[in-house]
């Protein structure tokens, strides 16, 4: 990360504020490139290509501070996400700050209020019980939390962002802290045009003695979804989750486990979803370990079980990583990861397609992070 208080880009940044930086304040640029070569053996047809944010989503962003006397402060953070490979934006090229766009206000003894798109409480419970961080590329974890397959198009899933959402974040209290957040509707249209209702999102999560714990609640309301071949929009079920997160360190291993339950209502008799049978609910369990071997040296490995209740649809997999630092800054990472798909079940690494219902996976990458 680089202070930008003076130069030319600190300059820049000011006469586009329209006014002075102060000594009380600060604009921090920082970001990530990241990429990796990939092997995939999706169905017995293979391939190889590069790819982006294997380890740590590709990024930049800008964050600053005001402070404002008195315990309270200022706070915004803009953040965008793009593909190393091809100097694409990622997942959604409708959107420059897809990764974060907030504003709000911190205070040292109240905590804080953001508004904008955010990470979600549910997002946070979970990011320090998985190994692979919830990376949107390479995590199995994420595999198996936006796969979306043809038993659960309904039954919506949590993306871990809120487009207008409010959050509040309480301060650290021992160790507790507490999340709530409120986000209105919201349409998108990549990488299927949608749009969500309202969603209440709460998060509890506690640290000390080498102890992690947290625990999530969701609840999305209705919405509406666009898929190809079909004759009208499908309807997105109301949606309860349920999560739950745990890790634990002994020495330089820290184990991790997590658990969601998503729980779809049910349909009305004569509806799409219902004759479709698009509005299984399902739950996804994952255990694993961080392993620091040395001070450069990281060693991940994750097991992770996807089950949709009521249908012939799981899917077990498995991924080891090693991460190893040449600097404070740079790093090379390699994950070689497994996931077998039983009956109607598609679950794969996000961005990609499933050859067929059924096949197995296999993924091999190496790849470099660079964050500045």
């Amino acid at each position: 990360m680089r202070l930008i208080s003076q130069g030319i880009c600190g300059a820049t940044l000011v006469l586009a504020a329209g006014s002075a930086a102060a000594a009380d304040s600060s604009v921090t640029l920082y970001g990530v490139a990241d990429t990796f070569i990939q092997y995939l053996d999706n169905g017995d047809n293979n391939s190889y290509s590069e790819r982006s944010g294997g380890a740590t989503g590709s990024q930049f962003g800008l964050k600053g501070n005001e402070d404002l006397g008195g315990g309270l402060a200022a706070q915004f953070d803009v953040e965008t996400g793009f593909n190393i490979n091809n100097g694409s934006l990622f997942a959604d090229t409708t959107a420059l700050f897809y990764r974060q766009a907030w504003v709000g206000l911190n205070h040292s003894t109240y905590g804080s209020l953001t508004m904008g798109r955010q990470y979600e409480p549910s997002f946070r419970v979970v990011y320090p019980a998985d190994p692979f961080r919830a990376n949107e590329v390479l995590s199995p974890f994420s595999a198996a939390v936006l796969t979306v397959d043809k038993k659960t198009l309904s039954t919506q899933y949590d993306s871990g962002r809120a487009s207008n959402s409010i959050l509040y974040q309480s301060p650290n209290m021992g160790g507790l802290q507490l999340y709530g957040m409120y986000a209105f509707a919201s349409t998108v249209t990549q990488p299927v045009p949608a749009t969500t209702g309202n969603m209440q999102n709460l998060g509890a999560t506690y640290t000390g003695y080498g102890l992690y714990a947290g625990l999530a609640y969701v609840n999305q309301h209705s919405g509406q979804e666009t898929i190809a071949g079909l004759p009208t929009t499908l309807s997105l079920l109301g949606t309860e989750h349920f999560i739950g997160a745990l890790a634990y360190r002994v020495g330089i291993v820290n184990f991790q486990f997590n658990y969601s339950y998503n729980r779809a209502q049910d349909p009305s008799a004569r509806s799409l979803a219902a004759l479709l049978g698009t509005a299984h609910s399902l739950s996804i369990a994952e255990l694993g370990a961080t392993i620091q071997a040395t001070a450069a040296d990281t060693i991940e490995i994750a097991g992770v079980q996807r089950n949709v209740r009521g249908a012939h649809d799981n899917a077990p997999g498995i991924q080891i990583g090693a991460d190893h630092a040449i600097s404070k800054r740079t790093s090379f990472y390699v994950r070689a990861g497994y996931i077998k798909n039983n009956g109607s079940a598609t679950v794969s690494w996000p961005g990609v397609t499933v050859s067929e219902p059924g096949t197995k996976q296999i993924l091999a990458t190496v790849g470099m992070t660079h964050r500045f």
